[in-house]
């Protein structure tokens, strides 16, 4: 086989005329992605579960084959995507009346944030970093931990989070990045600090060295009081 070889690399040994059916097979899978896309009414990746998911790159892989390869005919794809509505439209109704399939197929909300205290354990069991966790809640426009009474990372992936009244928000972790924010093993002066890996706040005294109590974490920074700004 000849290496860059501009012929085989562009069509191989289908005909030119083979890509006027290619543009009517990518047509044809489009319309039927759109379809079942409308028929479960959803609008972006974010809002679909793992299910949704994993079903539109099953119809993703049968759209691709089918657009692309000569050999493969048209119709039987029409009947895999048939297939899968049906079993998308069976599995939601057998959700709808078992909470158990529901929680296996879709996943259970998770609390990942409490009264101003993050669940970093829950966290990793989500497969989230804190860097992904604390950009999500910095485009909803959090500063720092304390200002949450509550923060629940749905199924889709999106989180929700509900906040404390201003006469209300707590000293806590701030999450601008990390070179906003300076970090210490020895406190430089008295006042509150906020465990920089689980949260945890408390008062020391300049020139004190402690380990969280939550999480053995020697690093610590400045618990910020900053409200809401809205």
């Amino acid at each position: 086989m000849k290496t860059f070889d501009l012929q085989r690399m562009a069509l191989d040994n289908v005909p030119m005329e083979f890509l006027a059916e290619v543009a009517l097979r990518s047509l044809y899978t489009f319309v039927l992605v759109y379809l079942f896309l409308k028929l479960t009414g959803r609008r972006g990746v974010r809002q679909m579960s793992l299910f949704e998911v994993l079903i539109i790159l099953t119809l993703g892989s049968a759209a691709g084959d089918v657009a692309f390869y000569d050999d493969v005919p048209m119709l039987p794809v029409l009947v895999v995507f048939i297939t899968l509505a049906l079993l998308y439209r069976l599995v939601m109704w057998l959700m709808a009346h078992s909470e158990r399939l529901e929680d296996l197929l879709e996943g259970k909300p998770m609390v990942i944030v409490e009264d101003g205290e993050l669940a970093w354990s829950k966290l990793q069991s989500a497969n989230m970093t804190e860097f992904e966790f604390f950009m999500e809640l910095r485009l909803s426009g959090v500063e720092q931990l304390g200002q949450i009474r509550l923060a629940i990372l749905e199924t889709s992936g999106q989180i929700s989070v509900y906040f404390f009244a201003d006469r209300d928000v707590r000293p806590g972790l701030s999450i601008l990045p990390k070179h906003c924010t300076p970090r210490f093993k020895t406190a430089p002066e008295s006042t509150d600090y906020a465990c920089v890996r689980c949260s945890e706040v408390i008062t020391m005294k300049a020139g004190e060295q402690q380990l969280c109590p939550r999480c053995a974490n020697p690093e610590w920074s400045k618990a910020s009081r900053a409200k809401r700004v809205t």
